[in-house]
C-alpha cells in the first residue's frame, strides 16, 4: 500500500513543476528555467503482463535547450530491485519520448538518500554499459527553512523542505515558519500546500505538532485534511481542558480513565465528559450511561 509521504514526495513536483528548477541549485546544477511543464502518463507497462509505473513523469520545455523528461521517485528506504527499475524506467521513457530524460529520488533519511545516489552499471566493471545516476534530494541537501519571510518567498519550498527533514528535530522550526507564512496565502494556494505537508509527515512525532500550528493559524480553511487537523487539535484540548477539570475538583484519575479520555479522539463525545466531569462524583462516573 502507498504512503502518504510517498505520495507528498513526488506529487509536490506535480503541483508546483517549476518546483524542478529551484531545487536544482541545491544539487549544484545549472538548469534552464521552464517555459512550459506538462505532466505525462506515469504508466510504463508494454505490451508484457508486467506492470510498470514510475511516480510522477513531467516534461519541461526550455528556451536554452529544448524539452527533456523528469522522472520523480519517492524512497523511503533501501532496495536493492530499485536501480534496475529506474534504469529501465529512464531507457524505456528515452525511447518512446526520444527526448533526454532525467531521474530525481526524493528521500527522508539519510542512509536511504545515500544509497540512492550511488552510480550503479548494468554490466560487469570493465563493461558498464549503462550506468545509472539518480539526482537525490533529501535532509543532506535540502534547505532548512526557519524564517517565516523565506517560507512565504518559496511555500512549495518551504513545504518540501518540511516533508524532507521530516525526520529531523529541525522539522519544527521549519513548520512553525511554513505555518506562520500561510497566514498571508490565499486559501486555494494555502490548503493543497497544508496538504502536502501533513502527508509527507506520516505518522511521525511532528504530525501533532503541524496539526495544532493549523488548527491555531489557519482555522478558516476548508479542505479534508485541514478539517481532520483542527479536528485532532480540537480533541487534544477538549481532553486536556476534561483532565484538568477533575484533577482541580481533587478526584481520583486512574490510568484507565486517562488512556480513556486521552484516545478519544472525537470532540463532541469530550465536550459531552466535559460537562459532566463538572459535577461528576467520581472520574469513573463521567462516562456513566456511555
Amino acid at each position: 500500500m502507498v504512503s502518504p509521504p510517498h505520495e507528498a514526495m513526488h506529487r509536490i513536483f506535480q503541483h508546483d513543476p517549476g518546483l524542478f528548477s529551484r531545487v536544482s541549485r541545491f544539487l549544484g546544477l545549472d538548469i534552464p528555467k521552464p517555459i512550459g511543464a506538462t505532466a505525462l502518463p506515469t504508466d510504463l507497462t508494454e505490451a508484457s503482463p508486467v506492470e510498470r509505473r514510475v511516480d510522477t513523469l513531467l516534461r519541461f520545455e526550455t528556451a536554452e535547450q529544448g524539452p527533456f523528461l523528469l522522472a520523480v521517485e519517492a524512497q523511503g528506504k533501501k532496495d536493492a530491485d530499485k536501480p534496475a527499475s529506474w534504469a529501465y524506467y529512464v531507457s524505456y521513457l528515452w525511447t518512446k519520448y526520444r527526448l533526454p530524460t532525467a531521474l530525481l529520488v526524493v528521500c527522508q533519511d539519510y542512509a536511504t538518500a545515500k544509497w540512492a545516489q550511488q552510480p550503479v552499471t548494468s554490466g560487469p566493471a570493465q563493461l558498464p554499459t549503462l550506468t545509472l545516476r539518480p539526482l537525490v534530494v533529501g535532509p543532506h541537501n535540502m534547505p532548512v527553512i526557519t524564517e517565516p519571510d523565506e517560507a512565504r518567498a518559496d511555500l512549495i519550498l518551504a513545504s518540501l523542505a518540511a516533508i524532507t527533514h521530516a525526520a529531523e528535530p529541525v522539522v519544527n522550526a521549519i513548520l512553525k515558519a511554513l505555518s506562520t507564512a500561510l497566514r498571508d496565502a490565499p486559501e486555494d494556494i494555502a490548503d493543497p500546500i497544508v496538504e502536502f505537508t501533513a502527508h509527507g509527515l506520516g505518522d511521525r512525532p511532528a504530525k501533532h505538532l503541524w496539526r495544532n500550528l493549523v488548527a491555531m493559524d489557519l482555522s478558516f480553511y476548508k479542505s479534508y485534511i485541514s478539517e481532520e487537523i483542527r479536528d485532532e487539535g480540537r480533541a487534544q484540548a477538549s481532553a486536556e481542558a476534561l483532565l484538568i477539570v477533575l484533577e482541580q475538583r481533587g478526584l481520583t484519575v486512574s490510568d484507565d480513565v486517562r488512556g480513556r479520555i486521552t484516545a478519544c479522539d472525537d470532540p463532541e463525545v469530550l465536550r459531552h465528559w466535559l460537562a459532566r466531569a463538572v459535577t461528576a462524583p467520581t472520574a469513573e462516573a463521567v462516562f456513566e450511561a456511555e
